[in-house]
């Protein structure tokens, strides 16, 4: 069994494949239970272990089994530890024999950002100039690059909470050739920008809705939780929704969740998902004036599909995944 390294998943994947692997992945037949959760009770502080299981369908040509293994560990920060863990086992679906194990974190960022890519193919306008990245985090520079793999972006604006966070991650990006420049501004940002992609922890709302223009696509991928927040409820009223599972969407994101609960939007009023956009059951944008927003919380078919792409790189190159 092999380990893959933060510098293996990195040196195996780039942005275009691991798009069309998504892509690829949502239209097959892969069998994906609901994760499993456990509360570990210690004397610090009670831990969480998340298990996120996947395997490739009986159609597929050749068979994997994966899971993505994540640990919460509030308490580490008195020892100068991370709070969160994660790592990805995978599998050959046919025997059980195990593959390799990866950093699971760095898969996650890597296939987040990639889900945000397959979204925005079909909800961003063509003719899309300026993005807006709202958040300095670990994803924001992955969702950059994820989305400059579909758009020519011409100018990148980056906002955060913390201004100096965004002026350094700005210098880094633009020493590598990329055209970000950070802001203080985030409303007049969002006005110019046609595209916002946000990346936060956010609990209150950060966008309004009332400084989108026409034709914006909004890209939320934080605020993970149903108390957490990114966009208030005048974004929500003004765009055409859409998410990468609707379960997952309406159940754990604050986006959606909170306007659901108000009775603002019910579950018919998400016009597609991944499934429905990469099989191109729906469209997505139907027109140069449609406002759209994308909510991501992430299902354990990315991370499969991650981590096969990760794989069939490493042992065999020349051979590209495929879920036909």
């Amino acid at each position: 069994m092999q380990v893959i390294s933060t510098a293996g998943v990195d040196a195996a994947l780039s942005m275009p494949h691991l798009i069309d692997a998504l892509a690829d992945a949502f239209c097959s037949d892969m069998v994906v239970p609901l994760r499993h959760h456990h509360t570990i009770s210690r004397h610090d502080a009670d831990a969480t272990l998340l298990l996120m299981p996947a395997w490739t369908g009986a159609g597929a040509n050749k068979s994997y089994l994966g899971t993505k293994t994540v640990t919460v560990f509030p308490a580490n920060s008195t020892r100068h530890l991370p709070s969160i863990f994660g790592s990805y086992l995978l599998l050959d679906g046919s025997s059980g024999v195990p593959l390799a194990t990866m950093d699971g974190a760095r898969l996650t960022v890597w296939r987040t950002a990639a889900a945000s890519a397959l979204a925005a193919r079909s909800l961003v306008r063509q003719d899309a100039q300026t993005m807006l990245m709202v958040g300095a985090g670990a994803l924001a520079p992955f969702l950059i690059r994820a989305h400059l793999a579909v758009r020519p972006y011409q100018t990148i604006l980056l906002w955060n909470h913390r201004f100096e966070r965004a002026e350094a991650l700005a210098s880094e990006l633009s020493s590598q050739g990329l055209p970000v420049s950070a802001v203080a501004d985030l409303e007049a940002a969002v006005r110019q920008a046609d595209l916002v992609s946000c990346a936060t922890l956010s609990v209150d709302p950060l966008i309004k809705g009332e400084w989108l223009q026409a034709g914006t696509h909004v890209d939320c991928v934080g605020a993970f939780r149903p108390s957490m927040r990114e966009t208030d409820d005048e974004v929500i009223r003004r765009a055409t929704l859409f998410c990468d599972t609707r379960a997952g969407a309406l159940k754990e994101a604050g986006d959606l969740a909170q306007p659901m609960a108000s009775g603002l939007i019910s579950e018919a009023d998400i016009a597609a998902d991944l499934f429905d956009l990469a099989a191109k059951r729906h469209q997505g944008r139907r027109s140069g004036e449609e406002i759209t927003l994308f909510k991501s919380v992430g299902t354990a078919i990315e991370d499969l599909a991650a981590a096969i792409a990760v794989w069939e790189t490493v042992s065999t190159p020349s051979q590209p995944a495929d879920f036909s």
